[in-house]
C-alpha cells in the first residue's frame, strides 16, 4: 500500500511482514523477560488508544505530550496520536520543571502521558500554571493520575471504527505530525514542526542503509530525539523487530540477549565500549595480553574500502580477527550488520576499530530542523570514509556558503518553529536554504566533512581564530578524559576545563597502587596530575601554538543530564559550562572578578 502518512507504516507492515512475531519488545525494570508485541498486537493497541483519544475529546491538531524513556507503549501512543489527526510532542523525562512549564505551555498541550515518579511530581506542581493541560496519564499505576492500561480499556469499551477511519482520511501528508523541542544547548527550547512528509522522505531515502538480512534492531537512544525516532520508524517500515534497552546501564547485557543486527549510537557511547574493551586487555595473562594489544595495533591500519587493504595486511588482519576481533564482537552481541553513529562527529580511530571487529560504523549528520538527516554514510564506493559524514541524502541539496557554513534545502527542511515566524526566517532564507550553523567542506569525492560550529569559534587577543571543537574532539580520544571544553575568547591563549573519566581513572589508580578516594581528592593527587600533564602534552602535539591548551583544570563534578551539563544525546552545553564555571575560567586566565571579562 502507499505510505503517505507516518501511521500508514502499520498497515504496510502488516501487509508485507504479517508473520513478524516481534514488532516491538521491551523489558520493564523488575521483569526478567522481554515483553514482546507482534505487528497484530501493535496495531490492536494503537487502535484502542486512538478510540480512547477520540472518547477523551482529542481533536485534530491538538497537542499530546509523551514524557517517557523508550518503551513499546511510546510507539503505540505516537501512532495513535497521529492517527486521530493530533500532533505528538515528545519531551525528555530528564529536563527541569521550568522546561516542562515552558514547553507544555508553548505548545498548548491538552494531554500528557508520563513515566516516572519524579516527572509525575514535576507535572503535578506545574499543572495549576498550565491551563491547557487537562488530561494526564501515567504508564503504570502511581495512585495519582489515571494510567495506560485504563486508557487501553477506555478504547476497548468505545470502539468507533468509522470515526477513526474518517479521522485518518482527513490527515494530509504535508500537515504537521510532530513538534520536537530542541535540547536547548544554546538557550530556550524551540519547537521544530515536522510534517509526515518530512519524516517519510527520510525513511524512503535511508531504507537502503541496513542490509536486507538485517531484521533485529536495538534501541537505547531517546525516542524524544528526532534521530532515534526516525530510525525506529524506518525499522518498522522495513519490518524489523525493535528491542528497547532497559536503561543505559544494561546495554551490554541486553545486547547479548537480543543479538541485534543494527543499532544507533552516539560517539560517547562507542568510546565507552572501546575504553572498556581496551582496558580489559590489561587484565589478561601475559601472552594473551601481548596478542590482544598486537591485534589492536593491526586495526589501526584497517582500511574501510577492501581494495585499499594490501594482501600482506590482510594476512595479519585475518590472524588478529580469529584470535581477538571475533571474540570481542561475540562479547558485544555478535550479529551486527551496521551501527549508525550520529549527534556528533566520531573519531576515526573508533570508526576503524568497530569496522575492524565486524561492526561497521555508518555516520549520519543532521539536525532536528532537517528532519533530521542531511548527509550519511552509505554502501556505495567511498560512501563510508573515515573523517567524513558521507554523501548528502538523496533529494537533499547541500552547499557551503561564503562564510563556510553548511546549508541545505529539500524535502527534509522543517515546516518552521512553532509560534516563531521571525526565528524561522533567521534560519531558513528566502531561497529555502536551512542554515545549520555548522562549518564544513566537501572532499574531491563529494563527501561532506564537518570542521566545527560557526558560533563556537573564538578569537584570541592576538587576533587568531581558534576552533575549539577540533581540539575537544582530539583530546576526547584520551581514555582519561570524559569531556573537555576549550575556552579563550579575547585571551592570550587557549585553556580548558577537563572532566575526567572517573571510572577509567579508578582502574588506573588500582593498577598504579594509588588509593582512589573521591573525585575531589583524586584530581589533586600529584601522580594523577602528572599523568594528565602527559596526556595534555600528547594531544597538544597535534596543534599549532595558537591552538595548544596552555592551561587547564580538572573538574571533579559529574557532567551529566542530571546536572544539566549534558544534553540527552550527551553533548556538552557550552553555555551552561561557561556560566557554572565562570570563576574557574577566570582563574585559568588570571582574571579577577572586578576586572570583568
Amino acid at each position: 500500500m502507499e505510505v503517505t502518512r507516518i501511521f500508514d507504516i502499520l498497515p504496510n507492515y502488516l501487509e508485507k511482514y504479517p508473520d513478524q512475531k516481534v514488532a516491538l519488545a521491551g523489558k520493564p525494570n523488575g521483569t526478567t523477560g522481554w515483553i514482546k508485541y507482534s505487528i497484530q498486537d501493535y496495531i490492536e493497541h494503537v487502535n484502542y488508544l486512538s478510540y480512547a483519544l477520540i472518547k477523551l475529546g482529542i481533536q485534530k491538531n491538538d497537542k499530546v505530550a509523551i514524557i517517557s524513556g523508550n518503551r513499546p507503549e511510546w510507539n503505540m501512543l505516537d501512532m495513535a496520536i497521529m492517527q486521530v489527526g493530533a500532533i505528538t510532542v515528545p519531551v525528555y523525562p530528564t529536563i527541569s520543571e521550568n522546561d516542562y512549564h515552558y514547553i507544555l505551555n508553548n505548545c498548548e498541550a491538552k494531554m500528557a502521558v508520563i513515566e516516572g515518579a519524579e516527572v509525575m511530581n514535576k507535572i503535578d506542581r506545574i499543572m495549576p500554571d498550565t491551563p491547557n493541560l487537562t488530561l494526564v496519564y501515567t504508564f503504570i499505576n502511581r495512585n495519582r493520575f489515571q494510567y495506560f492500561d485504563q486508557l487501553l480499556e477506555l478504547g476497548a469499551q468505545n470502539i468507533c471504527v468509522e470515526e477513526l477511519e474518517k479521522r485518518k482520511a482527513a490527515v494530509d501528508g504535508k500537515e504537521c505530525a510532530t513538534i520536537i523541542y530542541t535540547s536547548g544547548t544554546t538557550g530556550t527550547p524551540k519547537g521544530v514542526m515536522l510534517s509526515h512528509s518530512n519524516i517519510l522522505h527520510q525513511i524512503f531515502n535511508l531504507q537502503q542503509t541496513p542490509a536486507k538480512t538485517s531484521k533485529t534492531a536495538f534501541s537505547f537512544l531517546p525516542l524524544c530525539h528526532s534521530y532515534e525516532r526516525t530510525l525506529v520508524f524506518m525499522y518498522q517500515y522495513l519490518g524489523m523487530s525493535v528491542y528497547y534497552a532497559q536503561n543505559l546501564g544494561t546495554i551490554a547485557t541486553d545486547l547479548k540477549e537480543v543479538h541485534p543486527t543494527m543499532m544507533t549510537a552516539v560517539p560517547r557511547v562507542l568510546e565507552k565500549f572501546y575504553d572498556k574493551i581496551y582496558t580489559s586487555g590489561a587484565k589478561q595473562p601475559f601472552l594473551k595480553r601481548k596478542i590482544f594489544y598486537w591485534a589492536l595495533k593491526v586495526r589501526r591500519q584497517y582500511k574501510i574500502i577492501d581494495e585499499e587493504r594490501t594482501w600482506c595486511y590482510n594476512i595479519k588482519y585475518n590472524i588478529a580477527n580469529k584470535l581477538v576481533f571475533k571474540k570481542i564482537k561475540e562479547g558485544i552481541g555478535g550479529n551486527f550488520d551496521i551501527v549508525v553513529s550520529g549527534a556528533a562527529s566520531i573519531q576515526p580511530r573508533l570508526a576503524s576499530f568497530f569496522s575492524a571487529i565486524g561492526m561497521p560504523v555508518y555516520e549520519g549528520y543532521g539536525m532536528t530542523e532537517a528532519s533530521p538527516v542531511i548527509a550519511t554514510s552509505c554502501r556505495d564506493k567511498y560512501g563510508r570514509e573515515s573523517g567524513t559524514v558521507g554523501f548528502p541524502l538523496p533529494g537533499v541539496e547541500v552547499a557551503i556558503s561564503k562564510c563556510g557554513e553548511v546549508i541545505c534545502r529539500g524535502h527534509n527542511v522543517m515546516m518552521g518553529y512553532y509560534k516563531d515566524e521571525a526565528l524561522t526566517k533567521e534560519v531558513i532564507d528566502e531561497d529555502g536554504w536551512l542554515h545549520t550553523g555548522d562549518l564544513g567542506k566537501f572532499t574531491d569525492k563529494g563527501q561532506l566533512v564537518l570542521t566545527g560550529r560557526k558560533k563556537n569559534l573564538f578569537k584570541t587577543s592576538f587576533g587568531k581564530y581558534v576552533n575549539p571543537q577540533v581540539i575537544e574532539e582530539k583530546f576526547s580520544e584520551s581514555p582519561f578524559i570524559e569531556n573537555v571544553v576549550v575556552v579563550g575568547e579575547n585571551q592570550k591563549f587557549a585553556a580548558a576545563l577537563i572532566s575526567p573519566d572517573f571510572n577509567f581513572l579508578k582502574g588506573w589508580c588500582e593498577r598504579h597502587d594509588l588509593v582512589y578516594t573521591t573525585p575531589e581528592q583524586i584530581v589533586k593527587e600529584p601522580k594523577v596530575l602528572q599523568r594528565f600533564a602527559r596526556e595534555v602534552e600528547k594531544y597538544n602535539a597535534f596543534f599549532g601554538d595558537t591552538e595548544k591548551v596552555k592551561k587547564y583544570e580538572l573538574i571533579p563534578d559529574e557532567w551529566s543530564q542530571m546536572t544539566d551539563i549534558l544534553t540527552p544525546t550527551l553533548k556538552v552545553k557550552r553555555k551552561m559550562v561557561m556560566e557554572r564555571y565562570k570563576e574557574n575560567i577566570n582563574n585559568l586566565f588570571g582574571i579577577k572578578e572586578n576586572e570583568g571579562n
